[in-house]
């Protein structure tokens, strides 16, 4: 089978796993700070306003905490968007305010965040589709204007970057995912970034029971180092150093991992570009930096799911990422986002992970086009 996502392991990252083992140390340690201290040399940020997490699922929740959302406060998402995001909100009590995208980049713009604000609105949380930004600078223009803080899931953009900024730096707080199906692979972890410090120390403790200093414990090197004190309810919710241990090496490889990926969302431009019945991806705009995530191609919703069953068959996965939230009856909305219902139908994401050999890439596409074939 051919998958959609797949990490790429190798003997590095097993000798690194191998180190922490030895150390006798596997949970959070100087491995894990390392990796934070070498994120933020990547994101181009400070180290103090970083923190690693469990997972970026964990990382969404703890940006609604941060920013007090609860009971009557709305937060605007796209509703393609990963279930974690709608579920951040929705756990807080608030209400997750669904807002339409661009039917064929699937991102949202400026354009169809602003009618979904309103005064009960307190946050906005983006996401950059298949890890090409949205275009930010009427966003940031927006929320800030409106007084309104803004979020930016950046679980598909660990390389993404908008007129020289990394993503996820752009708002008030960002998130990365690193979990099996990324394109930096730690197992499972995730990242938060917080614009002001401040934030910065509560996610700290949020994410570790309250527990402030190196363990919380209040009488380290004294008598009874057993005794603590917490400074809030939190959860233990911390990346460890196997995980680190493994995040530090695929860090090291992501130049490549990122130039492999563009050469295949260039050939499959390329290899379908004459496939009169498919539409591809917008070009990306010179001013941004993608992590090729997604490819994605559309078509007539019955012929969707006629190529979808088409591949599989031949040992081709694909999926469509993201199922639109406002047809989620647990949001209890029923809105009509007519972008996002044509992109949804239209939809499929193809194979697209930097392990695919250019026979792969071939395979699929000679797939696609017998697909067509065999219709005709």
């Amino acid at each position: 089978m051919i998958n959609v996502f797949q990490p790429e392991l190798r003997r590095e990252e097993l000798e690194a796993v191998e180190k922490v083992f030895a150390s006798n140390w596997v949970g959070k340690g100087k491995v894990t700070r390392e990796f934070e201290t070498r994120f933020a040399a990547w994101l181009g940020v400070r180290p103090d306003v970083l923190r690693s997490v469990q997972c970026c699922t964990e990382g969404l929740f703890q940006a609604m905490e941060l920013l007090g959302i609860g009971p009557d406060d709305e937060v605007v998402l796209p509703t393609i968007s990963f279930v974690g995001a709608g579920n951040a909100i929705a756990a807080r009590g608030a209400r997750p305010v669904f807002c339409d995208v661009q039917a064929r980049s699937l991102n949202p713009t400026a354009r169809t965040i602003e009618p979904m604000l309103t005064p009960k609105t307190k946050a906005v949380l983006l996401l950059h589709y298949g890890g090409v930004p949205c275009e930010m600078d009427a966003i940031v223009d927006l929320t800030a204007s409106s007084k309104i803080a803004l979020v930016e899931d950046s679980a598909c953009s660990v390389a993404s970057r908008y007129r020289g900024r990394a993503c996820g730096t752009m708002g008030d707080i960002g998130v990365w995912s690193f979990d099996a199906m990324k394109i930096l692979v730690a197992g499972d972890g995730g990242m938060v970034w917080c614009r002001h410090p401040d934030l910065a120390k509560k996610a700290e403790l949020g994410l570790n029971l309250g527990l402030g200093g190196v363990s919380g414990f209040s009488r380290e090197g004294g008598d009874r180092w057993w005794e603590f004190e917490i400074s809030g309810f939190g959860r233990r919710a911390i990346m460890n150093d196997i995980s680190s241990a493994i995040a530090i090496q695929q860090l090291a490889k992501l130049p490549q991992f990122i130039a492999r990926r563009r050469q295949i969302d260039e050939a499959y431009r390329k290899l379908l570009a004459d496939v009169s019945w498919l539409e591809l991806p917008p070009e990306i705009p010179d001013h941004v930096e993608s992590s090729y995530y997604f490819f994605w191609i559309q078509t007539a919703p019955p012929r969707r799911d006629g190529l979808a069953a088409f591949l599989r068959d031949r040992g081709i996965y694909t999926t469509f990422r993201y199922h639109p939230l406002h047809r989620v009856q647990a949001y209890g909305t029923t809105a009509g986002l007519p972008g996002a219902d044509l992109a949804a139908d239209r939809t499929l994401c193809i194979p697209l992970h930097h392990s695919l050999s250019d026979s792969d890439v071939d395979r699929v596409v000679s797939t696609i086009r017998a697909f067509h074939n065999r219709r005709v």
